[in-house]
């Protein structure tokens, strides 16, 4: 491929800026792949960067299933109307909305889990684990990782996004964030079930 058709792959599969890309790839040397990292590498930064300012624009997702017995609603901020008022960010406050929908989520962040639930979880691994003869440590570190599982399972921002399982929920937001330079979060979301 030649500069500008690579140019144009780039930029296609990221959706960073066209100088953005340019200037990616001249620090990969053309390459696409390296490129691609250094995209993301750098969308981080911006991520962070961003995360002090305040988001008060956004707009209401909807997803409403085919069968039209559940739908999903999810609020989707961001710092300005012009933001909110583009097309793709609409689309991902609609696909925020379908993933909700499908995957159920109980809770925004991994902080928000009760602690109740917390406990449960831990008391049930622990009985599961009460009669293995395992040491002590080793079963603390189970029940560790058993709540990391879950909290993975139901909170919306780790989740798989179920368009592309290789990334979260927050991935996906984060990549907005790079693509439209601006906060974007999550505020609050609802799945209604007939």
């Amino acid at each position: 491929m030649n500069d500008i058709e690579n140019l144009k792959a780039l930029r296609e599969s990221t959706g960073a800026s066209i100088t953005e890309c340019k200037k990616a790839l001249a620090d990969a040397n053309g390459s696409i792949e390296e490129a691609t990292k250094l995209l993301r590498t750098r969308g981080q930064s911006v991520v962070d960067k961003k995360q002090s300012r305040t988001a008060n624009e956004g707009v209401i997702g909807v997803y409403l299933h085919a069968n039209s017995k559940i739908a999903g609603v999810v609020e989707l901020r961001c710092e300005t109307d012009f933001v909110a008022r583009n097309e793709e960010f609409k689309h991902l406050a609609h696909e925020i909305a379908m993933h909700v929908v499908a995957s159920d989520p109980k809770y925004l962040l991994p902080e928000e889990v009760p602690q109740e639930v917390r406990d449960e979880e831990r008391r049930l691994v622990a009985q599961q684990f009460a009669d293995s003869g395992k040491p002590q440590q080793i079963v603390d570190k189970i029940i560790e990782g058993k709540l990391a599982t879950l909290a993975k399972e139901i909170c919306l921002t780790t989740q798989p996004f179920i368009k592309d399982p290789d990334r979260t929920v927050q991935d996906v937001v984060n990549e907005a964030v790079s693509k439209f330079g601006e906060k974007i979060t999550i505020g609050k979301f609802a799945r209604f079930v007939i």
